[in-house]
């Protein structure tokens, strides 16, 4: 019978696996099931197999025992010492032994050298990773949409590290960030989670700040009514950090939807604008009637006419000529949002002349992208219109208005985005 030796380094390693299970919130079954494993997988690498092995592992007390059974061989017939005993070391045990009979001893796991050890300690190393990483996925995998408060652990110029309240990592990409967030290690940050990959088994969980469903968790969250389900929130569109457009409905008559969402003087809307670093909401009621919806959607802008598409889910608005740049908004941002909002590609015409439309344009509408000083120059050789430049000589704008060459190109090109006729022009 082997020597007894002491049982420190394996209740040692044992403790650790107690503390992470303490941390981790590993059940039971689980944790036991697992050392078990460990102590197994390393006997299978000493001796080929663990079929005359049992090994029970108690926690609790930080211990262990690992019996063997083995079977009573004549001493010269001994072949396999793992699997069989000889008589003489058998009747040591007890005096009574015979040839043939079964001896179940107790062994020292320490017994088996510092390599066992070593083997069980990297084994139990990859046992507490892998549990690790299988705690953290199904913590998350079920929470996609879910709005979560972490604190930020690490800034990095790709990505920003977060921590939960249990230390688990989660992953703020720059592209899910607001562009004028900031952030300060150690200070507590909310997000909406929108990915958990577990590629190879080793999961990410990835939260964002952009998406339109953490807009969604936040009214949710500002705006009883919306969490109770008394108000419908239906679609919700973001230019992140710029603007933002969002349909509430409801069933009950006596409540108002946008204004409930608003709150007096602004009182409900204006915590979560703060969130979004000033990034302004608009609030529209809903409609089923899709012209209805697309006209309140491109507010703040009269419409004259729509054409609906439902099969392509396109619409054509028909607009007075100074309500175009209202519908478009600044940098496009309106149609843009509005387009996102109802699900329709819209595309914005004038109506001139008592309800002819014309889709020519103004030249004072392409003020943000074209210099004022450079729009009069041309208005002063008597073009009004986009298509009026651009059926004009390009040497003739040079020199008759007095301008660069490159200023001209850039005009060019700014208009000729509007206009197919016009894209391969020289």
């Amino acid at each position: 019978m082997a020597k007894k030796a002491s049982q420190e380094p394996v209740q040692t390693l044992i403790e650790t696996f107690r503390e992470f299970n303490e941390t981790k919130q590993i059940d039971e079954t689980t944790l036991l099931g697992v050392l078990e494993e460990s102590f197994r997988s390393v006997i299978v690498k000493l001796f080929g197999s663990d079929d005359n092995y049992n090994v029970i592992v108690n926690p609790d007390k930080g211990d262990l025992e690992i019996t063997r059974s083995r079977e009573v061989v004549a001493d010269d017939e001994l072949v396999d010492s793992n699997r069989q005993i000889p008589l003489t070391e058998a009747q040591q045990i007890e005096s009574d032994f015979e040839i043939g009979e079964e001896v179940t001893e107790q062994v020292n796991f320490e017994s088996f050298g510092r390599r066992a050890i070593l083997t069980l300690r990297q084994t139990l190393a990859s046992k507490i990773l892998e549990l690790e990483h299988e705690t953290l996925y199904n913590k998350y995998k079920d929470r996609v949409g879910e709005l979560i408060t972490a604190e930020v652990y690490q800034v990095w110029k790709s990505e920003t590290l977060l921590v939960d309240s249990d230390h688990n990592d989660l992953l703020l990409p720059k592209s899910q960030q607001i562009p004028r967030d900031f952030y300060r290690k150690g200070e507590n940050i909310r997000a909406v989670i929108y990915n958990v990959d577990n590629a190879n088994g080793n999961p990410k969980i990835y939260v964002s700040r952009t998406s339109p469903e953490f807009l969604r968790c936040l009214l949710q969250l500002e705006i009883p009514e919306i969490a109770e389900g008394v108000i419908r929130l239906v679609d919700v569109a973001r230019i992140p950090g710029d603007r933002a457009k969002i349909s509430v409905a409801t069933n009950d008559p006596n409540i108002d939807p946008v204004g409930a969402c608003v709150g007096v003087g602004g009182s409900r809307i204006n915590s979560i604008v703060k969130e979004l670093h000033n990034e302004s909401i608009d609030v529209i009621p809903y409609s089923d009637n899709t012209e209805l919806y697309i006209q309140r959607a491109l507010n703040p802008a009269r419409i004259l006419e729509i054409n609906i598409d439902n099969e392509k889910r396109k619409a054509e608005v028909y607009l007075e000529p100074d309500q175009v740049s209202l519908a478009i908004g600044k940098g496009g941002q309106n149609i843009k949002l509005a387009s996102m909002l109802t699900g329709y590609t819209i595309d914005v015409f004038r109506d001139m002349n008592g309800g002819q439309v014309s889709d020519d344009i103004n030249l004072d509408e392409f003020s943000d992208e074209v210099d004022q000083w450079v729009i009069d120059a041309i208005k002063n050789l008597g073009f009004a219109t986009a298509k009026d430049v651009l059926k004009a000589p390009r040497n003739m704008l040079v020199t008759k208005a007095d301008l660069e060459e490159e200023t001209v190109d850039h005009l060019l090109a700014v208009l000729r985005k509007e206009f197919k006729e016009f894209e391969n022009k020289d």
